[in-house]
């Protein structure tokens, strides 16, 4: 084979293996719901099949998913170090659209009696954010539309809601403020689009 051949392949390959613009980067523009709806149709699809089953509104999922991923697929926590510079480990075991942590995304693979479900596929993802926010509505009576206080309960946990762990941490109480603006936001875009 010719060397500039060779170069051809290898270049094929490496493109092949998802580059730059692959399921996992983010939609373009995340402060427009219609825009990121345009970009990647799955996302409606999936959204509404998780409003249908769960009643959890599309403005809600997607202010949550934004929240915790920014819409990337394969999302992980950071990375901690010791001493600075040795990698030693996630600082949580949540991954994927909904950053579901490991535990209670064996608890719901188990309840729903789903094998394969993935958390970075955005459909699979939807339909546990909206067991979850269901499962929150039931044992704490936090309505589904209520965008900040069913976060603070999905990020603190619903033991953690109920004795009101988020109120010794003011930056979860305003990141919860910007996630109720957020789905009032996507939700009046919404009105425009879908």
């Amino acid at each position: 084979m010719t060397n500039r051949l060779m170069q051809i392949l290898c270049l094929l390959l490496l493109a092949a293996c998802g580059g730059g613009g692959g399921s996992g980067s983010a939609p373009r523009n995340l402060d427009n719901a219609c825009a990121i709806l345009d970009q990647r149709p799955g996302y409606l699809r999936a959204f509404r099949a998780a409003e249908r089953k769960w009643g959890v509104p599309v403005h809600v999922q997607m202010a949550t998913i934004y929240q915790e991923s920014k819409f990337i697929s394969n999302a992980r926590t950071p990375l901690r170090y010791a001493l600075g510079v040795v990698p030693i480990g996630r600082q949580s075991s949540a991954f994927g659209y909904s950053q579901a942590l490991d535990g209670t995304w064996k608890e719901y693979l188990q309840d729903q009696r789903v094998r394969r479900a993935r958390r970075d596929n955005i459909r699979d993802a939807t339909d546990f954010m909206g067991w979850y926010m269901a499962g929150t509505t039931r044992s704490l009576g936090i309505p589904l539309t209520d965008a900040r206080n069913q976060y603070l309960a999905y990020h603190d946990g619903r033991n953690g809601y109920r004795r009101g762990t988020y109120r010794a941490k003011p930056w979860l109480i305003r990141i919860s403020g910007e996630i109720e603006s957020r789905a009032a936001m996507y939700q009046a875009q919404l009105a425009r689009c879908t």
